[in-house]
């Protein structure tokens, strides 16, 4: 039997208590899981986002629409290869009205080849190119409606009032993270020839692709100088700069959300360290028989620190084992079919489980440090007098 290997033993000489400690820091890790989780996915727009894409809108507000004549006007310019346009719809489901889902009106010509990451298969795009009523819809809205290519597909217009009525040509994937798998995607020639004349030939934003993902800004700067002298002005950034200022209004919560976590390891901490201290104010008097029998106050150290080590590793390890199917076959799932526009992607990454391992051992070791000093520090005497 090693130094350590007695130090570990000693954690189950009270089963109940180890027990029930390695479950509060395991509840701990799975709510810092969560929340690191959370954070993760709500940057994944972000990180994964295409370096060579534009977004062009108005420069007041995405919400004001763009003459659909600014879209010739961005794909002549030098450095831009491919461009296309869409408006949001406001669309949504008759039967579940208060689900939310993309719909967009989008160039049918044009859209997968800027959204390359949307792949849908040649047969099916065709047949929707061809089909003035088509839709094209995600993966994942496709299982939540409950429809599949041939079926008709009746969508309840907000912004466009009425009974939008579809045949459902298709259905794409995500070959990236970033995609929303829920979008409702239709042409956008049939919502223009629906409107009063006034609010014919608009777009809600224009966006392009460029030929070096590092002449982003010199390219944005070009199009909107372009705009400068027009009736209505642009405002044009990278996908990563659009989904960082989207985030940007979301700042307060995924800060709040940062104190949480810091404060979720605090308590974890805070356990771990009073069952440290009630194991060594328990055994004492075993240590100052240790030491009269010639242990040093190094060897009493080892006991408290393997101690506090085995309650952490357990902690941490049973967490991220208990926050894995929780988020990936449940919570997971449910919030890419309900709140794929915000988490597309939502999965506990192996970096955040190794992060909460990690932190748990680290977390144990500290709050071990105080209780080991304390216990190495015991004269021989006054650890064989101490009682309880």
């Amino acid at each position: 039997m090693t130094i350590v290997g007695i130090g570990i033993r000693n954690v189950w000489r009270n089963k109940t208590r180890a027990l029930l400690t390695v479950l509060g820091g395991s509840v701990a890790i799975i709510a810092f899981v969560l929340l690191r989780t959370v954070l993760w996915a709500w940057n994944i727009g972000v990180e994964y986002a295409a370096k060579d894409r534009l977004a062009t809108r108005h420069r007041v507000s995405m919400i004001m629409p763009l003459p659909k004549r600014y879209v010739e006007i961005v794909r002549e310019t030098p450095g831009i290869t491919q461009t296309t346009w869409a408006n949001w719809f406001g669309g949504k489901d008759p039967k579940h009205p208060d689900e939310f889902f993309a719909t967009m009106a989008v160039d049918p010509d044009t859209f997968f080849d800027v959204y390359t990451e949307m792949s849908i298969p040649p047969d099916q795009k065709a047949a929707w190119r061809a089909d003035r009523r088509g839709a094209i819809v995600g993966d994942v809205l496709a299982r939540k409606l409950g429809v599949k290519p041939g079926d008709k597909y009746t969508l309840q217009g907000t912004i466009f009032p009425g009974d939008w009525e579809f045949t459902i040509d298709g259905i794409y994937l995500a070959t990236a993270k970033s995609v929303d798998r829920s979008q409702f995607i239709f042409h956008w020639s049939l919502l223009n020839e629906t409107l009063p004349e006034r609010q014919r030939d608009l777009v809600g934003w224009i966006i392009s692709r460029t030929d070096n993902p590092s002449r982003s800004a010199d390219l944005s700067a070009s199009i909107d100088k372009v705009f400068d002298e027009k009736d209505v002005q642009t405002t044009t950034m990278s996908e990563r700069a659009m989904n960082n200022s989207f985030m940007a209004m979301f700042s307060a919560i995924l800060t709040a959300l940062d104190f949480v976590s810091i404060i979720i390891l605090l308590i974890m901490m805070l356990i771990l360290g009073n069952t440290i201290a009630m194991g060594v104010r328990e055994r004492t008097r075993e240590y100052g028989v240790l030491r009269a029998l010639g242990f040093s106050p190094g060897h009493v150290r080892t006991f408290v620190m393997g101690e506090a080590l085995t309650v952490s590793v357990l902690a941490g390890v049973v967490g991220v084992g208990l926050a894995y199917p929780i988020v990936q076959l449940g919570m997971g799932r449910w919030i890419e079919e309900n709140l794929g526009g915000f988490f597309p992607y939502f999965r506990m990454s192996p970096g955040t489980a190794a992060v909460g391992v990690l932190l748990s051992i680290a977390l144990g070791t500290v709050s071990a440090i105080i209780p080991a000093i304390q216990a190495s520090k015991l004269t021989i005497v006054d650890s064989l007098r101490r009682v309880g």
